[in-house]
């Protein structure tokens, strides 16, 4: 199902626009170089998401990475429902979502969007968030494989929508997964390689 359509175009443009530049602020980044972790690119995978922030072994900067990649998708829908309407929602979490992945700041190269997916499906209907939240927690618990977790959270996150009874966004939820996994394209590869690094393991 999608949501019904009742913010005008020019309006859903821009709430795109802003979602995207709010998506496109890079905190992995930020917070490496405020703690003067030097460029998170340049350490472990490169992803400037907050479980290669972890691989420094500041927990504190992997910690404020992830509150603010969440965060940002969060926001970016809370912000277009409440001035606008569901559709505008919607869509302020696919673009926030690519603004991540996209980054215009950073020459379109950023990061795979797990923290922001999961903000933005928390800010979209939060039993849905939580049960995702909950999929990755359990997965990471187990396998202690962020990437893995991440995989599985997403692939599940568009069954728990719908069954948990918001099924007007689960088309959204799984553009946005299918995006995740996408993103996880060479982190596939290792898993079945056998080469994946656990969490907290350091470059």
């Amino acid at each position: 199902m999608i949501p019904v359509f009742e913010t005008s175009a020019p309006l859903l443009a821009l709430t795109a626009l802003l979602a995207y530049l709010l998506g496109s602020v890079p905190f992995g980044l930020v917070m490496a170089r405020v703690f003067g972790l030097g460029d998170i690119r340049a350490i472990g995978s490169g992803n400037i998401g907050a479980t290669n922030v972890l691989r420094t072994g500041n927990r504190l900067a992997a910690f404020l990475t992830l509150i603010g990649d969440a965060g940002k998708g969060g926001i970016a829908v809370l912000l277009a429902r409440a001035l606008l309407a569901e559709d505008a929602a919607q869509l302020a979490g696919l673009f926030a979502f690519l603004g991540h992945c996209f980054p215009v700041f950073l020459g379109f190269k950023g990061g795979k969007g797990v923290a922001t997916f999961l903000g933005t499906l928390l800010a979209l209907f939060w039993p849905a968030g939580i049960a995702a939240c909950l999929t990755w927690a359990v997965t990471a618990a187990i396998t202690r494989i962020s990437s893995l977790s991440a995989l599985v959270a997403a692939v599940l996150a568009p069954v728990w929508i719908s069954v948990l009874g918001m099924p007007q966004a689960a088309l959204v939820t799984a553009l946005l997964a299918v995006l995740v996994l996408i993103r996880h394209k060479t982190n596939i590869g290792r898993l079945m390689r056998g080469e994946e690094p656990r969490i907290g393991s350091k470059s």
